[in-house]
């Protein structure tokens, strides 16, 4: 993007998420990335057109098939989970069924976390399943439960961590010492940390997954999803898939997005704060019976969120007297904090996982899983903490009335 400057070799993590997605030239010296809002590009000669279809000469065709704005993105991405390449989709769960659909096939068998993000289960559970691949669900912040899951035909270790929505973390370095002993890929869903706070390849993961309308967008208006790669095998796979089934980012999407992670650093470090804060009111608190979140040093996997992540992030899970009623109660008393699925936005979200995200798994594999009707999800924004705390301790005081 600029032409007169020479990128730092090496630049940190706050600096790579504003100029990560530069371009390596600019057209008339633009800051700001362009949306080339366009579905196709002109080629100089038949024979240019012929040689990029082939592969032997570099250059855009069709905007399913790469597109400069996205492309920006896609290398942002990757640069921040420092992996070879990104492959951006039109939704997060476009991210998840494009990684399935590219590594699993009949006879094959996954080991998952059994606390997934809701669809991410369905998926395997009930769509694939279809298809011939088996799945094991596991509590996966014990190894062991990994490790006695696996069998010869698991191609796939797919994980979240931390876990949506108990918080639940997992050792990301030793599932990847079981994944490969096995020969089986490491997936991680990084929603959760986002790149600034986690980066899973630097402990051995082969793929990791995004939903970028979360914490990498931040501000609630736009969809999208990300694939990145440690290697140029692995991208090649999932590009071809996702270019294959349409699973393609639009340019004003990856536009938007970009200007989101801009300011990825600033929103994050605001809103841990906040949750930390309100992880102690709420610990406090007379109507709340638990509370995980990794910054206490009384969540199980407190130590290794301190080794494995920059910080202990934004969400937080906590449980309410009275279990379905109290949670509800909660839900429909807050007035400053959004009733909403989704997280990672600049404004502070609250739902109950066991009616809504969760809904379409059953009761008895949720509770296994540690989603109880009484667990409330938060996603602490970047509103003044006292304001935030107020309205919390009134929606909570709600439910002894």
């Amino acid at each position: 993007m600029k032409t007169d400057l020479k990128k730092p070799p090496m630049m940190r993590k706050s600096t790579r998420a504003i100029h990560a997605a530069d371009l390596n030239h600019s057209i008339y010296g633009e800051v700001s990335v362009p949306i080339f809002q366009t579905s196709t590009f002109a080629f100089p000669s038949a024979a240019d057109g012929a040689a990029r279809f082939s592969g032997k000469q570099s250059g855009y065709i069709y905007s399913r098939l790469g597109n400069p704005t996205v492309n920006a993105l896609e290398e942002s991405v990757a640069t921040l989970e420092g992996g070879f390449a990104g492959v951006a989709t039109a939704s997060g769960m476009a991210a998840v069924s494009s990684v399935y659909l590219s590594f699993l096939g009949r006879g094959d068998h996954v080991v998952a976390s059994n606390c997934l993000y809701g669809s991410s289960r369905v998926i395997l559970e009930s769509e694939l399943s279809r298809y011939g691949v088996e799945t094991t669900f596991v509590d996966s912040s014990e190894l062991s439960n990994i490790e006695k899951a696996m069998r010869p035909a698991t191609r796939m270790v797919f994980l979240e961590s931390p876990m949506n929505p108990s918080m639940k973390i997992t050792d990301l370095s030793g599932a990847a010492v079981i994944a490969k002993k096995q020969g089986s890929l490491l997936v991680v869903d990084n929603t959760f940390a986002s790149p600034y706070l986690q980066r899973p390849i630097e402990f051995g993961a082969d793929i990791v997954i995004h939903s970028l309308t979360k914490f990498i967008n931040g501000h609630a208006d736009v969809v999208g999803g990300m694939v990145v790669t440690q290697t140029e095998e692995l991208y090649t796979r999932v590009k071809k898939i996702v270019s294959l089934f349409g699973a393609t980012m639009d340019p004003h999407q990856a536009w938007l997005i970009l200007r989101g992670l801009r300011t990825l650093p600033l929103r994050i470090e605001k809103a841990q704060e906040n949750a930390m804060k309100l992880a102690r009111f709420l610990k406090s608190h007379p109507r709340v019976t638990w509370v995980s979140y990794p910054g206490l040093p009384e969540h199980p996997q407190h130590e290794l969120a301190k080794r494995q992540m920059d910080g202990f992030g934004t969400m937080i899970s906590f449980g309410v007297q009275n279990g379905l009623v109290g949670g509800i109660t909660v839900m429909n008393n807050v007035r400053l904090i959004t009733l909403a699925v989704s997280l990672g936005g600049v404004e502070s979200l609250i739902e109950h996982p066991a009616s809504m995200t969760h809904a379409a798994v059953g009761r008895e594999k949720r509770e296994e899983s540690g989603i109880v009707d009484e667990l409330v999800r938060f996603s602490v924004g970047c509103e003044d903490f006292e304001d935030l705390r107020e309205d919390l301790d009134q929606a909570l005081n709600a439910i002894g009335n």
